[in-house]
């Protein structure tokens, strides 16, 4: 809620003090925070994500095709052309399983950049593992809702507040 002043009451103290009471929900792409209590457009922006993901995988098959072409008019040997496309393929399916996998659980930095040239390499598999997760959520959902819940519950932990005196508590003999 809003005061007439325009600052925002948390509902502890007074109006406009605690703003940064509590943890607050980590954002994701295209979907901001709307994932906590899937409001604010939160289906119609998964169906776009599930969409725009699976047509700039078909635009870059396309372009991958355009790719094979020329190597085929190149005419750099059937060696070379299938190396090409099992590297494709390979880096494709490593990069969708570590997609994947980073929408269970935060990847390791030093790892990351490690396979950061596999992971363009297999942009594709990324795609494709993106557009898969926006069908059942957004993705990353599942691990940013796990980290939320506990935040909280951490939260509140260390805030909720003792019921009577403790000096006035009976002490066993």
């Amino acid at each position: 809620m809003s005061d007439e002043n325009g600052t925002q009451d948390t509902g502890a103290g007074s109006p406009g003090t605690d703003i940064g009471a509590g943890p607050r929900p980590e954002p994701l792409r295209f979907f901001g925070t709307t994932w906590v209590n899937h409001d604010n457009g939160y289906t119609p922006r998964r169906l776009a994500a599930a969409v725009g993901s699976l047509a700039a995988a078909v635009a870059s098959c396309l372009i991958l095709r355009f790719a094979y072409q020329g190597l085929q008019i190149a005419d750099v040997g059937s060696f070379v052309t299938l190396l090409v496309i099992v590297m494709f393929a390979v880096c494709s399916a490593l990069a969708f399983g570590h997609t994947w996998e980073s929408f269970k659980k935060r990847p390791d930095p030093d790892r990351q950049a490690s396979l950061r040239g596999l992971l363009g390499i297999g942009f594709v598999g990324s795609l494709l593992a993106y557009f898969f997760r926006s069908l059942t959520e957004a993705p990353g959902e599942k691990l940013h809702r796990e980290e939320y819940e506990s935040a909280v519950a951490r939260h509140e932990k260390r805030t909720t507040r003792r019921t009577g005196n403790p000096s006035k508590k009976r002490r066993r003999s």
